[in-house]
């Protein structure tokens, strides 16, 4: 199930849930967030049954349950299939049909589009998959409003235009991994300098969008001040990976990458729910 992915996806969902303007009560949104978990699992377990093949040739990948042996394909899909019922139902009786929706597209989104059509086809397929991952804090949203404004979908730019660069930094110092599973990672298919660039592009175009929420009037001075000084060491990092001419330290500069951007995420949203309880 992922947890340590289901970890992030459920606290950018709590927070688009938490600084909504609508307040919703407690157990209900307990049980809405222990749907959306479910529902993230969900989408794991099912991209982990597709891709039992490529994980079980992949180092980052090779000690997941369907490749170790423990957990059979046929019960990864069931359990999966299961799961994906679950979550949804379980969200549209504790919330409304938006979200329940919203979870099914998400899920969907994720396996079909971009586990079995994307990800095999295309070196763009973090940018467009990327979407999938977006979507939690604009359930959070729902639940608490039933309906989509511009808050959220800014919550959702932020996380969509922030998935490349993250994504494309593993693919870099992982990219033997890729090139034996013949999944068409961007350093593959268009070698490591246009990867690094890449990864500064989206940085660069990323920062508004972490911005856009001291101009849109939903987050005060001092998450502007934290996500600025945050933003601009991520693409300091970047920068500096782009202008790295040696494979070594290119491969040590995208990890670092890899996990500042991880923590960056966390506390851009931690930042922005912090500002919203204390204002």
């Amino acid at each position: 199930m992922k947890p340590r992915v289901m970890s992030l996806v459920l606290f950018t969902c709590m927070v688009g849930l938490l600084i909504a303007p609508n307040n919703v009560e407690f157990t209900s949104a307990c049980i809405s967030l222990l749907a959306v978990a479910i529902g993230s699992g969900a989408a794991g377990t099912l991209n982990m049954w597709y891709e039992s093949d490529v994980d079980a040739l992949m180092s980052r990948t090779c000690l997941r349950p369907i490749p170790t042996g423990k957990v059979k394909k046929d019960q990864a899909l069931y359990f999966g299939i299961i799961l994906s019922a679950l979550s949804v139902s379980i969200i549209y009786f504790s919330a409304n049909l938006i979200s329940a929706i919203l979870l099914a597209s998400t899920i969907a989104f994720y396996f079909f589009i971009y586990t079995i059509w994307l990800k095999r086809k295309t070196p763009q397929n973090i940018v467009i998959g990327g979407a999938s991952g977006a979507l939690p804090p604009v359930i959070g949203w729902t639940i608490a409003t039933g309906n989509i404004s511009l808050e959220p979908l800014i919550l959702f730019l932020i996380i969509f235009l922030w998935t490349p660069s993250h994504f494309w930094a593993l693919s870099l110092y992982k990219s033997s991994d890729y090139k034996k599973a013949k999944i068409p990672m961007l350093p593959i298919i268009s070698g490591t300098k246009t990867t690094k660039l890449n990864i500064l592009v989206y940085a660069l175009i990323m920062s508004p969008a972490v911005l856009a929420p001291y101009f849109f009037n939903f987050a005060s001075t001092i998450y502007l001040i934290i996500t600025s000084i945050m933003t601009t060491y991520y693409i300091y990092l970047c920068f500096k990976l782009y202008s790295s001419k040696i494979a070594k330290a290119s491969n040590k500069i995208a990890r670092k990458i890899f996990i500042y951007s991880i923590f960056y995420l966390f506390f851009i949203f931690l930042t922005l729910l912090m500002d919203n309880i204390l204002k």
